[in-house]
């Protein structure tokens, strides 16, 4: 009788699981001794990459660790017979130790991964690298995803392209922007469970907290800047009618060696897989109507986990400082009750630890426990028959003691949020006044910078603080971006010993003179090259806002 599937005893039942055929490879993970058979399995993958084929039970007993391997060979031997009956191995005689007729008879095999048992270790393997990956916001990917970009234009830009360069930029594209974007997910996914406090060690996170959030910081910055440039090149190719062909090309590349016959298939193929890739690194970038980009979101949900942090931060002092144990607290109140003196100190101590009162006590005075103290009132005395309390006629009559005024009229605040305003819209005013005065328009010496009114002053010696905090020992030029993301300096260090000054209305500002070149980024997003103009609308909001 024949069957397509065979038959394996689950690990915690007696109860017989079919299983198809081709997935017994992976009928060691559930069977028992499962991680004597992953190190067995683990072993011959890497004799296969040291180019040993064969295997004998003593050399997987000697490459077994030691702290794990079992008392002795005989456990290999009986592993390794069942990973042959899963199919992820397969036993040959061993014959080159036979050296007597008896030897023969003896049950001696040497043994080599089979075809099934090496594709489902390379899969375990992949399977546990994902699960152990690490997400990272991945700044460093965004300027190479920018300088791909640039050489496409430069490739789309010649007479007649080449095949070779195009393939080459956009496979280098594709992987830097694969890996971002994979990268990205996995990082904000962990950033929730790390938020989530079911899941946190609070020593570990109070400890790193400050770091991730300078983290966030530092990458949202660079977001927002070269996500918008990413999205005025890509409308810039697209705009042109260069992306087609450069697909093409590339497509043509990747299809080079197909045979013949398949070879127009293969190129069609090809193109498809290209044209979704630069899809999806388009709507990664690009917002349209009704839909935001995957940039877009993923630094709102960057900007949102900063919040986050601070009120898991917040929580959990108050929960370090609010501690409190119940059980400690009542064995302790248990302790005062039995050291009181008599009865009427446990009353007391129980008034003032429960707060259990009778309603007598909000008009009770010294005169009156006076009283009763000394004609005390039995509890079990009806309320219509003990003696009255005297209370106020204005309690009576109110139910408080506090004298009602008119309420205080509401204040116009139309005045203040007018003037507010006002400052508002100056300050921004100035600001963008200094952005316009400081931006050179290409690289100039710091000595021809001329004089500067006080805002463009502060504006420049931020922008200049920010180039000097990345200067490293043996740099002779630096680039920064200004906190708000408007404003980039490129700094480039001289040779022949001159002195710059800058004049201001409150003094000279003098030291070396560099080279320098202020790009202010909000006009080079609005008024950047040619592009269409819901395309240019879409991004250069993504890359001003903030």
């Amino acid at each position: 009788m024949t069957s397509s599937s065979t038959s394996h005893i689950s690990p915690t039942s007696s109860t017989v699981v079919p299983a198809p055929a081709h997935y017994t490879p992976f009928a060691h993970l559930t069977a028992p001794n499962a991680a004597l058979y992953r190190q067995v399995m683990r072993t011959f993958l890497v004799a296969k990459e040291r180019f040993a084929v064969h295997l004998r039970p003593e050399d997987v007993y000697a490459a077994l660790d030691a702290t794990s391997r079992p008392a002795d060979v005989e456990a290999v031997a009986k592993a390794l017979d069942s990973l042959v009956g899963w199919g992820n191995l397969r036993a040959d005689p061993d014959h080159a130790r036979v050296t007597a007729v008896e030897d023969f008879y003896r049950r001696r095999f040497i043994y080599q991964l089979t075809r099934a048992g090496e594709a489902a270790e390379v899969a375990l393997g992949t399977y546990d690298e994902v699960l152990g990956r690490r997400g990272e916001l991945q700044a460093v990917a965004l300027h190479d995803i920018v300088t791909q970009l640039r050489a496409l234009l430069v490739i789309a830009a010649e007479d007649e392209p080449d095949p070779a360069k195009a393939y080459v930029a956009l496979s280098v594209l594709t992987a830097r922007f694969t890996d971002l974007a994979d990268n990205a997910r996995a990082f904000m996914g962990s950033l929730q469970r790390t938020i989530d406090l079911h899941d946190i060690e609070v020593e570990v996170f109070l400890a790193y907290k400050d770091r991730l959030i300078q983290y966030l910081e530092r990458f949202i910055q660079d977001l927002i800047t070269l996500g918008g440039r990413i999205a005025l090149l890509i409308g810039e190719l697209e705009d042109q009618g260069r992306v087609g062909p450069l697909l093409r090309l590339a497509a043509g590349r990747e299809a080079a060696d197909a045979a013949p016959e398949e070879a127009e298939h293969a190129e069609a193929a090809a193109y498809e897989r290209w044209a979704g890739r630069w899809s999806g690194l388009a709507q990664w970038f690009v917002s349209e109507e009704g839909r935001e980009s995957q940039a877009r979101l993923l630094r709102g949900r960057a900007l949102g986990a900063i919040p986050q942090l601070l009120a898991v931060v917040r929580q959990l002092n108050e929960r370090r400082a609010g501690r409190s144990d119940r059980s400690a607290d009542f064995r302790t109140l248990a302790r005062w009750f039995a050291q009181a003196p008599d009865d009427a100190a446990r009353h007391r101590l129980w008034r003032v630890a429960f707060g259990l009162y009778s309603s007598r006590h909000l008009t009770v005075d010294a005169d009156t426990l006076a009283e009763r103290t000394a004609a005390p009132e039995p509890a079990s005395t009806p309320w219509g028959e003990a003696r009255p309390l005297r209370i106020s006629p204005q309690l009576r009559r109110t139910g408080s003691y506090e004298r009602r005024g008119k309420p205080r009229r509401v204040a116009d605040r139309g005045e203040a949020k007018r003037r507010l305003a006002e400052i508002a819209a100056r300050q921004a005013g100035e600001v963008r006044e200094a952005r316009e005065r400081l931006a050179t328009g290409g690289p100039v010496r710091l000595s021809r910078l001329g004089d500067l009114d006080p805002a463009a002053f502060r504006l420049f010696l931020g922008l200049l603080g920010d180039a000097l905090a990345t200067w490293r020992p043996g740099m002779t030029t630096t680039v920064a971006t200004s906190g708000d993301g408007s404003m980039e300096i490129r700094l480039t260090a001289l040779d022949d010993g001159s002195t710059a000054e800058v004049r201001t209305p409150e003094g000279v500002f003098s030291g070396p003179d560099h080279l320098i070149d202020i790009i202010d980024l909000t006009e080079e997003v609005r008024f950047g090259p040619p592009v269409a103009p819901a395309l240019a609308s879409a991004a250069g909001t993504e890359a001003v806002e903030r």
